[in-house]
């Protein structure tokens, strides 16, 4: 099988159903045979690795690292496994953070996973320095990514935050609108905050070629499909029980695969912002 690259990417969180996932599609795409798996839960990620080996993908050359269960509160056992796992990565994805839960919003997160967003970006600072790129997926993803940017050192454009769902959301809701196939929807970009904050633009949407202004819509249906995508994330825990975790986690990968050179990442991404023209001072945005 041939891989994009040699280097090594490390799987922050990669127990759980996003991090499984972020492994398994890193894997597919060929990105790199050198795959790094790190958690705190040494079953759950001990699982994942024993699960992808059992996979066989050709040249693939997996690792995991994680304190025992009885060391999961010895703060110098977890501070060991995570030097082994953060040394010598030069790509990282981290969705080590609590998933959001039914009737949470990603604010009722905050606290918690900013601390864990900030042990985060410290371990990068000493262990893997001259680490190439970063992809923060755990919510709030704003906040986390920011905080994670403080902590490790990083130039701003070294790390970036997921938000390309929202808008592959939008672009999902217009193609079952016009019953045509997803990829034939075409700009269909949001930006800014989840939720209620989300700008959700339509001026440069197309379908099958065609301007979306070109079909009509009534104002009461886009603002129907506006807040179907707004409510695109909790829909999905509705559903499942669970937040999504197929979806970010490919869209995280394509994040990575374009910072090591391959396929161009062409959805928005969180960046850091600091423009006194523009308004904005020291935030992570899309």
């Amino acid at each position: 099988m041939k891989y994009l690259t040699n280097d090594k990417l490390l799987i922050v969180g990669a127990g759980g159903m996003i991090g499984s996932n972020l492994v398994q599609s890193a894997l597919m795409l060929g990105l790199t045979p050198n795959i790094c798996l790190y958690d705190i839960y040494e079953p759950g990620v001990h699982g994942v690795y024993d699960e992808m080996e059992q996979c066989a993908v050709p040249g693939a050359n997996l690792s995991y690292y994680a304190p025992a269960v009885e060391d999961m509160n010895d703060p110098e056992k977890v501070a060991e496994a995570a030097k082994k796992a953060f040394t010598g990565a030069k790509y990282i994805i981290s969705s080590g953070g609590a998933p959001r839960k039914a009737g949470m919003t990603r604010e009722d997160l905050l606290k918690g996973n900013c601390k864990i967003a900030a042990d985060f970006g410290e371990n990068i600072k000493k262990y893997c320095p001259d680490v190439e790129h970063v992809v923060v997926i755990f919510n709030p993803a704003d906040v986390t990514a920011l905080t994670a940017l403080i902590h490790s050192g990083l130039k701003p454009n070294q790390l970036t935050s997921l938000a390309a769902l929202d808008s592959t959301r939008l672009q999902q809701a217009l193609a079952h609108e016009f019953g045509v196939q997803q990829d034939k929807v075409t700009g269909a970009h949001t930006y800014g905050g989840h939720g209620e904050q989300m700008a959700v633009f339509a001026s440069q949407v197309k379908v099958d070629g065609k301007p979306l202004s070109e079909f009509n819509i009534s104002e009461e249906r886009w603002a129907q499909i506006k807040h179907d995508t707004i409510q695109g994330g909790s829909n999905i825990i509705k559903l499942r029980g669970r937040s999504s975790f197929q979806s970010p986690a490919y869209q995280a990968v394509k994040m990575i695969e374009g910072a090591m050179g391959g396929t161009p990442f062409t959805w928005p991404a969180g960046c850091y912002v600091n423009c006194d023209t523009c308004g904005y001072k020291n935030v992570m945005m899309a």
